[in-house]
């Protein structure tokens, strides 16, 4: 017998309510139920970041939140960083001005970590960008575009 439970969350501006049961993780429930693929799932215990979302403003590793704690809760997703018109934001324009992915795998993740970051701090110096996604894993990069990414993107967005 499976415990079900109906859930309300706001996800990239949309409202959503389903009935999920309560073994569901947050990213199983963003990719299966509602198709938003960019969430990756990596390690599935919270450790390299692949499957980072903001929940209500804060950067969340979905893998290790059940999606009945996201009830009534805003979402953010990659999918929602960019404008309705197409219009990449500041971090996603980065990562591709600076070569900041290969295989593409952990970007979205690193994308959200990134955005999270400079929501707090919006002048930050390559060693804090360091430190910040030292949470997130990448077996690809080398970090360094993914670091001068979010410098970038960080001046990009302070307008100077």
């Amino acid at each position: 017998m499976s415990d079900r439970r109906t859930i309300e969350v706001t996800v990239n501006g949309v409202r959503h309510t389903r009935e999920v049961e309560t073994r569901l993780t947050l990213g199983d429930f963003l990719r299966h139920e509602l198709g938003l693929t960019g969430t990756h799932i990596g390690c599935e215990h919270g450790v390299c970041g692949a499957c980072t979302i903001h929940l209500d403003g804060a950067a969340a590793r979905s893998c290790i939140l059940f999606a009945v704690q996201a009830h009534g809760c805003e979402i953010t997703t990659v999918e929602g960083l960019a404008k309705s018109d197409g219009t990449l934001h500041a971090v996603q324009q980065a990562f591709r001005d600076h070569h900041g992915l290969q295989c593409g795998f952990c970007t979205p993740g690193m994308q959200m970590t990134i955005t999270a970051f400079l929501a707090e701090n919006s002048s930050p110096s390559e060693k804090e960008v360091r430190e910040a996604i030292s949470g997130n894993l990448c077996r690809c990069t080398g970090y360094q575009g993914i670091v001068a990414a979010a410098l970038d993107a960080a001046q990009k967005l302070r307008g100077a």
